[in-house]
């Protein structure tokens, strides 16, 4: 292993941490910055990086992993008796929570919820419930980035491994 290697891996593994951490901290693209991180690599690395398919497997983690969070946050409403307008609402709570981090991101999606719903005709109290459905999807939805983060960063490391053994 070169010191060109050793330094590759290096940057790689921090911004993958850094990554690691987006999965469950707000305004920071965990997954996708995982996969940014080893698609750089293999560019600086060429046949030293990770193989086309374990690139190609974390481009696939990395859409799953962002359709599995909004996903996540829609059926943790709908679970808790949201209407559609309480899962749109939910969505867009997030969207704009994303302003005002860290609380925005709990507050957005429980009041986007609330407020569609009580837009809707629905009580508050119902309104409630929907919003605090959206937040436990939202918890949800970032355990699953995390492990998803996790397994990507363990596929990038053990193909990087395999490699070089051989």
């Amino acid at each position: 292993m070169t010191a060109l290697d050793v330094a590759a891996l290096g940057v790689a593994l921090v911004i993958m941490m850094v990554g690691f951490l987006g999965s469950v901290l707000p305004g920071i693209p965990g997954p996708p910055l995982i996969l940014a991180a080893a698609v750089v690599h293999k560019l600086v690395r060429g046949d030293a990086g990770a193989s086309g398919w374990v690139i190609a497997v974390l481009t696939l983690m990395t859409g799953l992993s962002l359709a599995l969070d909004f996903i996540a946050t829609s059926i943790g409403a709908k679970k808790m008796g949201a209407t559609w307008r309480g899962a749109v609402g939910a969505a867009l709570g997030a969207l704009f929570g994303l302003l005002w981090m860290p609380f925005g991101l709990v507050l957005g999606p429980l009041l986007g919820a609330m407020a569609l719903e009580v837009l809707g005709g629905r009580e508050w109290r119902e309104a409630g419930k929907a919003g605090i459905g959206a937040v436990l999807g939202l918890v949800a939805g970032a355990i699953g980035k995390l492990g998803c983060s996790a397994a990507m960063i363990g596929l990038f490391l053990g193909n990087l491994l395999v490699r070089w053994v051989h």
